[in-house]
């Protein structure tokens, strides 16, 4: 059973993503929250596998609840998905960088919520190819000169070439293609990776990547 926190302002949202969600044999929403600090501790008394957080919420918005979520070593397998209004939301781009899985619109189609949420607790990627880089572009243009790639020293050739390919935003199935190997290979080389850099999900391999200069500003081709 996938166990669900819906962290969001508006009652009305929380209560359709809930009745979608309970519906589902598989899932079963185990708490809500109104504002980020009920988030905070909602998460610590229920241990959901995904949180559906919120980005702009009163007293704690949900930039800074994914944060304390994400760094909190009693919470290393909680996955927190951003949901915003519209998908260029300005803070998209912090909301990775401060650990989130992904996030979704509001107005997804119901089938689209399911997967993604389905999706991020089998450890797969949330986002999409496209989406996924707009974000890359972003950090990309806000990058910094590289860190030392010591972090890099466990990795194979193999998974440096993976991890690379993920960084430039391919899915499984382009990597696949691109290696000429089977597409659960390519989902084991990335697993294996992020087990090895610490990497709580893709979004954050993404990150790890121009942050080691594995992958460098203008390789989106």
């Amino acid at each position: 059973m996938i166990r669900v926190l819906l962290a969001d302002d508006q009652l009305l949202v929380r209560a359709g993503f809930k009745v979608l969600l309970d519906a589902q044999p598989d899932i079963e929403v185990v708490a809500e929250a109104a504002d980020g600090q009920q988030a905070l501790a909602a998460v610590l008394a229920h241990r959901p596998d995904i949180v559906l957080m919120d980005i702009r919420m009163p007293v704690v918005d949900g930039l800074v609840a994914t944060r304390r979520i994400t760094e909190d070593p009693r919470l290393p397998d909680v996955k927190v998905v951003m949901l915003t209004t519209f998908e260029l939301d300005e803070y998209v781009f912090e909301a990775i960088r401060s650990g989130a899985s992904g996030f979704l619109v509001k107005d997804t189609e119901p089938e689209e919520l399911l997967r993604a949420v389905r999706a991020v607790v089998a450890g797969d990627a949330l986002l999409s190819p496209g989406v996924t880089r707009r974000l890359i572009a972003e950090f990309a243009a806000r990058s910094k000169e590289p860190a030392a790639a010591d972090a890099l020293s466990a990795l194979t050739e193999r998974e440096r070439e993976v991890m690379a390919l993920v960084g430039i935003g391919l899915s499984n199935e382009e990597i696949a293609r691109r290696l000429v190997v089977s597409p659960l290979t390519a989902k084991t080389h990335v697993s294996r990776t992020m087990v090895k850099l610490g990497a709580r999900d893709r979004a954050q391999l993404v990150v790890l990547a121009y942050e080691s200069g594995l992958v460098r500003p203008g390789w989106l081709g």
